[in-house]
């Protein structure tokens, strides 16, 4: 960022407001996010008032603070629909401009943060179950096999500044029902298990088919002898009567689980993996699809699935410190 010109609107701002106050330029470049000679050459032709050369610019600074509000009444609408709201509100100005003007505010276009709705009493569930959880060794979360369904879910990008990932605005909340159940999968500290593909509603005989001919498989490839606790959500089919009396009747101890908690599963951040993995696949079909997730899926190895166990007791520290509301540390997949 050497030039001047390359300096947005919020930068120039800070340097202006930094300088004023007496600021070194090197701590001004630190905050304004550039260079010092860019602070330097931004400082000099204020004070010179050299007149700035090119085009005069198309759009007023009152036409481009109604842009900024639109911007974050509606972060998630996309470009073309930002531009549309702009010029109906008689701002004659390109796609183009819109555009630049946009980036020009420190906003960027990204794919926001999935994050689940908390009512108190079950972030005061999360909180508790952390608590007791705390003194947890990584050998104790070793002995678990965790399993989770991924949903195939069409996420709308939206607009943020840096640093601001986190904040409410710029978060979507999941919905816990999605309408299609596409593939279940289950992973230990031994690595990943069989991986299952569905096109009916996830019932609990369903479930409990599920149960017997991926988990228990599972289980002996991934534990053989030992003790199995399986890790489930808090969904229907998973919390029924049959499917708790089909756990009982073949032994397989079930972890206590708060609800609506899908970050303290490590199984969502390996379904993130999966996910990065495949960005740059092209699959024409659904079973081209199908085999690029199998191919995904067997690539991992059980090093990655231990150092995801791993993190548990990293995990319940930072449930504690969050006060049961949401962590940073979720991979959402959608």
């Amino acid at each position: 960022m050497g030039k001047t010109a390359d300096l947005t609107v919020v930068q120039k701002t800070i340097i202006d407001t930094l300088h004023k106050k007496g600021k070194p330029q090197t701590f001004i470049a630190k905050e304004a996010g550039c260079s010092q000679s860019a602070v330097s050459k931004h400082v000099n032709r204020k004070l010179s008032g050299r007149k700035k050369c090119g085009r005069k610019r198309c759009t007023t600074n009152r036409e481009n603070r109604s842009l900024m509000r639109i911007v974050k009444q509606n972060p998630f609408k996309n470009l073309s629909e930002l531009h549309k709201e702009w010029t109906e509100a008689g701002v004659k100005a390109s796609r183009t401009t819109t555009h630049r003007r946009v980036k020009e505010f420190g906003y960027s276009c990204h794919i926001p943060l999935v994050k689940p709705l908390l009512n108190h009493r079950q972030r005061q569930r999360r909180l508790t179950w952390a608590k007791e959880k705390k003194n947890w060794t990584v050998a104790q979360w070793s002995f678990q096999m965790r399993a989770s369904f991924v949903f195939h879910l069409e996420m709308k990008k939206g607009w943020r500044k840096g640093g601001e990932v986190h904040i409410p605005s710029c978060l979507k909340s999941n919905v816990k029902f999605p309408q299609s159940v596409m593939i279940w999968g289950a992973m230990s500290s031994a690595g990943v298990g069989p991986l299952c593909f569905l096109k009916t509603k996830v019932t609990a005989p369903v479930y409990q088919e599920i149960l017997e001919h991926f988990v228990l498989p599972s289980a002996d490839q991934l534990f053989e002898d030992a003790d199995l606790i399986f890790q489930q959500d808090l969904a229907p089919a998973h919390t029924a009567k049959s499917t708790k009396s089909w756990l009982n009747d073949h032994g397989v101890g079930v972890l206590d689980w708060p609800a609506n908690s899908p970050d303290l599963n490590p199984i969502e951040n390996l379904w993130g993996i999966v996910k990065r993995k495949m960005r740059n696949k092209r699959p024409k079909n659904a079973d081209e699809v199908k085999a690029n997730v199998k191919e995904t899926w067997a690539s991992i190895p059980p090093q990655q699935c231990h150092k995801l166990i791993t993190s548990m007791p990293r995990l319940i520290e930072a449930v504690i410190k969050a006060k049961g509301t949401p962590t940073k540390h979720w991979v959402h997949v959608q």
